[in-house]
């Protein structure tokens, strides 16, 4: 690793004093600051999310995870409770006292802390590796991100996926037309439909925009085949302008949650070949950053049927009113529970365990928004639980320090994995990290119960239509590519021809 010798000093100078002191100074002087503890706090965090934000910008390499992880520190826990506490209004009604709002910028601190230590540490790590090359075998990662997509489990998915929604969408009340209503249509229209639950209703949604967008991203990214793919490609030709329209049926940002539809966008985008390239990744990544800033806000236009004109506010109104970065007020509001109820250990087998039905287990732990929603008496029940409560209200500091210190080894192991296997198209290292690393900041707003599901769904999709890249060595050698494999001559796809 030779960040420091190659990183520009006087990039990073730019994108550090636009990040630490012109925004946030944008910010505070849109209303009259209230000094505070926690607000004189606030300017480390937003000092630590914007330093480690103007890294990922100016990195040598393409850090997928670690840019979905600190753009959504920084702007969600590092520029809004900058607003929040300058001005003292927050999005919610619930106001906890001023030592709480403290104790949650110290936790937040915490977790970020955590964060960066587990990731200088598997960066060491991976310095070890890099000295031992072709002395140690490939670890599990490596071997799981290394996996090619397989033409003929792709082309099954997509039969799939095209013949479910033709079911589903017939079936429905509202059928294609309530995908262009509102999310709103969308939910009513699975109540109407012989009084499902929530979960059902979740899960036939899911059931078709998680494979749908697999199907499309794999199309468009499968590599040829060694010895000719003719058929394929004839395949090809005929699946992709129907993938291309169930996608914008099924995952259009007016009846999918702006998160998801931004994920999908921003993953087909980002896996063109040269869109990964350092310098353009870098442009593209300020360019998500701009966006999440000035679009993002008012990308909820669709939700309800009912809409009302778009009102153009600075930056720091939105902070403070819009329930979208209630991320920090929800840390709060966490802190006071745990105060009142205590810890829940119990409470971490709720995610990994979710298609556990409550009627086979009763106590099985509730949705943590929901939960801190009850508590703090409101009526709208559909509220975040950031990462970092969700894990204090398992064992208080220790089990956030425990989660953000594997969460940031994790994520900087994946991107190192997915550094050197970046030659290699069609594996699970080219498609599946940029995907997730976008879902990341779902992952991390929570609450965990809720976009478990469709996280599951995003993981074990790629895995199916998948195989081990070692059932290569397996094949004849006069079936083995004497060139390095190409993707699909797809115009328009960023592909090679």
């Amino acid at each position: 690793m030779q960040d420091a010798r190659v990183r520009s000093a006087a990039a990073v100078f730019v994108w550090a004093v636009v990040l630490t002191v012109l925004l946030p100074g944008l910010i505070l002087q849109s209303h009259g600051v209230q000094l505070s503890a926690a607000l004189a706090l606030q300017t480390v965090v937003v000092a630590h999310t914007g330093g480690a934000l103007a890294r990922v910008l100016t990195a040598p390499t393409v850090r997928f995870v670690a840019l979905g992880f600190w753009v959504f520190a920084y702007i969600w826990l590092g520029l809004a409770p900058v607003a929040m506490l300058a001005a003292d209004a927050y999005p919610w009604p619930y106001r906890p006292g001023e030592g709480t709002a403290l104790e949650a910028v110290a936790v937040i601190e915490l977790g970020l802390l955590a964060y960066s230590v587990g990731t200088a540490f598997a960066a060491r790590r991976e310095q070890t590796r890099a000295a031992r090359v072709g002395l140690a075998p490939p670890g599990f990662l490596e071997r799981l991100l290394s996996r090619r997509i397989a033409p003929w489990r792709l082309l099954a998915l997509c039969v799939l996926s095209v013949g479910l929604s033709v079911l589903v969408i017939s079936g429905q009340p509202g059928r294609l037309g309530a995908y262009f209503t509102s999310r709103q249509a969308i939910s009513e229209a699975g109540a109407l439909n012989q009084g499902q639950d929530a979960f059902v209703q979740s899960l036939r949604s899911w059931s078709l925009s998680v494979p749908a967008f697999w199907a499309l991203l794999g199309l468009l990214r499968v590599p040829r085949l060694p010895g000719g793919d003719r058929w394929l490609r004839g395949a090809r030709w005929l699946l992709l302008p129907v993938l291309i329209a169930l996608n914008v049926v099924v995952n259009n940002p007016i009846s999918k949650p702006r998160f998801w539809a931004g994920m999908v966008l921003l993953t087909l985008l980002f896996t063109v070949d040269r869109l990964c390239r350092p310098r353009v990744f870098r442009l593209a990544a300020a360019g998500v950053l701009a966006t999440l800033l000035l679009v993002f806000p008012y990308s909820d236009y669709f939700r309800y049927s009912d809409r009302e004109g778009v009102a153009v506010v600075s930056l720091a109104e939105q902070f403070t009113a819009n329930g979208d970065y209630d991320a920090f007020q929800q840390v709060q509001t966490g802190l006071d529970y745990a105060r009142d109820n205590g810890f829940s250990p119990e409470g971490v087998l709720g995610p990994p365990l979710f298609m556990v039905p409550r009627s086979m287990w009763p106590e099985k732990p509730e949705d943590t928004g929901i939960t801190l929603a009850r508590y703090a008496g409101y009526e709208f029940h559909n509220l975040s639980a950031p990462l970092w409560i969700e894990s204090y209200l398992w064992a208080g500091p220790f089990a956030v320090v425990v989660v953000f210190g594997l969460f940031g080894a994790a994520g900087r192991r994946v991107d190192d994995v997915r550094h050197r296997l970046r030659g290699r198209p069609g594996t699970l290292a080219a498609l599946l990290v940029p995907a997730f690393a976008f879902y990341q900041m779902v992952f991390l707003r929570g609450s965990l119960l809720g976009i478990v599901g469709p996280l599951a769904l995003l993981v074990t999709v790629p895995l199916l239509i998948s195989t081990p890249t070692a059932r290569a060595s397996r094949m004849p050698a006069t079936a083995m590519p004497t060139a390095p494999t190409r993707h699909a001559s797809i115009p328009g796809t960023g592909g090679h021809p």
